[in-house]
């Protein structure tokens, strides 16, 4: 365990909370970002956004549930999956991937995942690797499905970094066997991990930064069984996000250029951590709201792309920091899955002790 991921949060009793606040922030992300995916937003589009989030915040009113994604869909497999093993047991997770998807397809599954998943079905996933390993001419995907559902494996290892980049990997393979995607799902997990084991008022960014420019310079250095490396794309863009955050405000294709907004992993998940970065503390222009997670997921999705897997990543890294406290319980009410989800928190805490 590295110096940096020695220091742990003292009051265990906030842990619980801080599961809630994760997952709660990655359900809202999914659900908040999902009607504005594949937009670009316009500043007359983002006092809409403003607009759709003060009333979402505001006195409850009747409406049809914001309906989650694939996102959500595949968290809540992973979640079961960790619950009932107490940890990533392969084919029960591919089985729960096929039954999910077969059950309820029109969740916005990419093309590549459904093609692995049909395959998985077909074979009834005895080998639960080998479609996701032939998957697009052998390369794997690149995209970031691995990712969005990985903060469920960070949490049941916030006492256990030892077993975090194993069970992360464990987990993306059944679907993304591409290095990048894997990466990224572990730069996600590793952010969440972090945080969780934090005091808000003593988090610092480049705190959090310097410990996942470590993790992540050990992880694209190491040389896999044909004496190869990763490539050193997460390290840059890790830099890209220190750089960006020095600025008072960066324009629209200025993060673009560096970060990025599309459902490749490589140019969504150091996105997500940039909101979330850029969001912590004080407000910012354009954004006025005093409350933390408002601020991430908004900012989020004026970006723009794939908007709710990039929100709901920044969700959960901002929820495992501050903890439910910081998420509107009528917001909340407005989210679909939200008291399955309320309720498989607390059993993923009582599994990971």
């Amino acid at each position: 365990m590295s110096r940096i991921a020695a220091k742990v949060l003292m009051d265990s009793k906030k842990i619980p909370l801080k599961f809630k606040g994760s997952l709660y922030g990655a359900l809202l992300g999914d659900c908040t970002g999902a009607p504005y995916e594949g937009d670009k937003l316009q500043e007359g589009d983002k006092t809409t956004l403003k607009r759709y989030f003060d009333k979402l915040e505001g006195p409850m009113f009747k409406s049809p549930k914001k309906s989650y994604t694939d996102d959500t869909a595949q968290t809540k497999c992973v979640l079961k999956c960790l619950i009932t093993n107490k940890g990533i047991e392969q084919k029960f997770l591919a089985t729960e991937f096929v039954k999910e998807y077969f059950t309820d397809p029109n969740r916005g599954y990419g093309r590549g995942t459904v093609a692995v998943l049909t395959k998985l079905r077909q074979t009834k996933a005895v080998d639960p690797l080998r479609p996701a390993q032939e998957s697009f001419g052998g390369n794997g995907s690149h995209g970031n499905g691995a990712a969005m559902r990985i903060t469920p494996v960070a949490l049941f290892c916030y006492n256990k970094s030892e077993k975090l980049k194993d069970m992360v990997v464990q987990c993306s393979l059944v679907t993304h066997a591409n290095a990048l995607s894997v990466n990224g799902a572990i730069l996600q997990a590793l952010a969440v991990q972090y945080c969780v084991n934090r005091e808000p008022e003593e988090f610092k960014n480049d705190d959090l930064l310097d410990y996942l420019t470590e993790e992540i310079k050990q992880l694209e250095e190491a040389v896999d069984e044909f004496g190869l490396k990763s490539e050193k794309v997460y390290g840059k863009k890790l830099d890209d996000i220190r750089t960006l955050l020095k600025k008072e405000n960066p324009s629209i294709d200025d993060l673009m250029n560096k970060l990025g907004n599309s459902p490749a992993a490589v140019n969504s998940v150091p996105t997500a951590l940039y909101c979330f970065l850029r969001a912590h503390g004080q407000p910012f222009k354009g954004i006025d709201s005093s409350n933390p997670m408002r601020r991430t997921l908004e900012y989020a999705i004026t970006l723009g792309g794939d908007t709710d897997t990039i929100a709901s990543m920044a969700g959960s890294i901002c929820g495992a920091l501050y903890g439910e406290e910081v998420i509107s319980e009528n917001i909340l009410a407005h989210c679909e899955g939200f008291e399955e989800i309320k309720s498989m928190a607390g059993e993923l805490y009582n599994a990971s002790q």
